[in-house]
């Protein structure tokens, strides 16, 4: 069965939409997103989806969980996956730039790519996204605001 559920959570960063099948996770969206957000047609609505996702975003934002361990199911290019998968490796509380990831994922000269790939994670908080800033140590683009970047970042505790 492929259909796909969503569910709200509240966290302090402004209300999240989960969704995704029972394969797990494929997107978290902001509601302050300056992307599409909301269900799409066709997805049911199921406040009791993803309960262990919900606890774990819970248990981050309270300042008791740094890593999470939920079944996701992210879809996107290879490029994407192996960018994405780099991102879940960026310790928490430490930052990284695009040309770290860039090179972590064997492509050093594909800074752009990376940067690309980022922006377009379906999974921010979890994929931590987040945690990539400029090569200059300033916050760039983030989906919900670079106000929210920084709040995720002084959660962890990073040195910003």
């Amino acid at each position: 069965m492929n259909e796909i559920r969503y569910r709200y959570v509240k966290t302090p960063i402004g209300r999240l939409m989960l969704a995704g099948t029972e394969r797990g996770l494929k997107r978290i969206e902001f509601e302050t997103s300056k992307t599409t957000y909301g269900p799409q047609d066709g997805w049911i609505e199921d406040r009791s989806a993803f309960d262990d996702a919900a606890r774990q975003l819970e248990e981050y934002f309270a300042g008791k969980r740094r890593s999470f361990d939920v079944a996701l199911d992210p879809q996107g290019t290879e490029f994407q996956q192996r960018t994405w998968q780099a991102l879940r490796e960026i310790p928490y509380g430490a930052t990284v730039t695009y040309s770290d990831v860039a090179r972590t994922i064997g492509r050093p000269k594909a800074v752009r790519a990376v940067g690309a790939a980022n922006g377009q994670n379906p999974l921010p908080v979890i994929v931590p996204c987040h945690r990539v800033i400029g090569s200059d140590g300033k916050l760039t683009g983030f989906a919900a605001g670079t106000d929210v970047k920084r709040t995720l970042l002084q959660l962890e505790g990073a040195v910003i």
